[in-house]
């Protein structure tokens, strides 16, 4: 497709760029372009006019109560039909903001429940945690049609991150368990010497090793113990998405014990389910209050070594419980030797409106809190594995 703005009045590109304007103004009699549209462009005008746009023979207006500016009508075969042609016209992530549109502009996640309707739908994160919002609603005869987007979705993610979070890890944990006072079979001579390079003797050409660095042990005893303790109000539905995908991948790494915690104002501990985590997300509630200093409560509970364990906490701190135990809980894992990561989202999106109160109560007492992608979280692991600073991203 040609660039807008290449050529002059009267060129194929000054046609060109009437045509998108036409497409983004849509048609209405002050759109001044006077452009009009046939074949693929029609019906792509179309799709979007049924989302975005004002019915016909109604004057535009801005939208009061539950009028509606667009037409895709209530009915599960109109919005199939929509559903497709969108695929059609469209890339896969441009199809995937639009269902996120409908979905909020025009109250269609009920439509969600109807297995026809969720076959025709571009499956990703987003869908999920509609899907999961809707989950104690879900008809028995939608729950297997969902299950099989959900695992779409999960298989997904797990390609994308499994390898990496894995190589980061496993690296770190081998680091973490390097000893400092080695039998003289269990040397790392290559490192012993690069750490004590200071300390080389020309007249004798030799290093005397004031620090001897053993190997990592080549056993498969537990090194770490994670515990995920997540927010599963509505707002933190990514980030359920993201965590039931990291905590299955955890959980299979034989030197990590791997604890997920989910909560609103109750607590719901999904550790012996994280074989699979289309049954961890299914096993969700999405919305609902937040009781963090009781979700905190429940893992401190469950600590017995505290100084190999690191707690992850995601959610966006709106606390609905006893703000000053909560902090007083994360004071308390922290001098036993807890380390304590809060992320405010984990998800793609970047940070979500928080209670910026907490976020900073928390930076005080050694946990610093942040929002943080997927991709960035295997590191944010390591690091605490490792009890270094954490690869905290800058803020805009």
């Amino acid at each position: 497709m040609p660039e807008a703005g290449t050529a002059g009045p009267g060129t194929a590109g000054s046609g060109e760029r009437l045509r998108r304007w036409r497409l983004v103004l849509g048609g209405d009699a002050a759109d001044g372009t006077g452009y009009p549209l046939d074949g693929r462009d029609a019906a792509m005008d179309g799709a979007l006019t049924a989302l975005y746009g004002t019915p016909q023979g109604k004057e535009h207006k801005p939208p009061r109560g539950r009028e509606r500016s667009a037409g895709l009508g209530a009915s599960a075969p109109s919005v199939a039909r929509w559903l497709g042609d969108i695929r059609t016209y469209f890339p896969s992530s441009v199809v995937q903001i639009m269902q996120r549109d409908a979905v909020d502009r025009l109250g269609l996640a009920a439509l969600l429940l109807e297995p026809e309707l969720l076959e025709a739908v571009e499956p990703d994160v987003h869908l999920v945690g509609t899907l999961l919002s809707l989950n104690r609603a879900m008809p028995e005869t939608t729950r297997r049609t969902a299950r099989a987007v959900v695992r779409r979705v999960v298989e997904d993610l797990e390609k994308r991150l499994t390898a990496r979070t894995r190589a980061t890890l496993t690296g770190a944990l081998d680091r973490s368990a390097r000893i400092s006072r080695p039998r003289h079979h269990a040397i790392d001579w290559n490192r012993t010497i690069a750490a004590n390079l200071r300390h080389y003797l020309p007249e004798h050409g030799t290093v005397v090793p004031e620090r001897l660095i053993g190997h990592g042990r080549a056993s498969r005893s537990v090194r770490k113990d994670v515990v995920l303790c997540v927010d599963q109000s509505g707002s933190m539905a990514a980030s359920v998405v993201y965590t039931a995908v990291f905590a299955a991948v955890l959980a299979s790494m034989r030197s990590v014990s791997t604890r997920l915690v989910v909560f609103d104002t109750a607590v719901v501990d999904l550790t012996d389910q994280l074989e699979d985590p289309v049954d961890v997300l299914l096993g969700t509630r999405l919305g609902g209050g937040t009781d963090i200093n009781r979700a905190l409560s429940y893992c401190q509970s469950r600590i017995t070594r505290p100084t190999e364990t690191v707690v992850v906490l995601i959610s966006d701190l709106y606390e609905g419980g006893i703000r000053d135990e909560m902090l007083q809980r994360v004071a308390a894992m922290r001098a036993s030797g807890v380390q304590v990561v809060a992320l405010l989202a984990l998800s793609d999106e970047g940070a979500p409106a928080h209670d910026r109160e907490h976020a900073a109560a928390l930076a005080a007492l050694g946990a610093p809190a942040f929002a943080c992608t997927p991709d960035l979280f295997p590191e944010v692991m390591a690091a605490a594995i490792e009890k270094r600073p954490l690869p905290i991203p800058e803020t805009p």
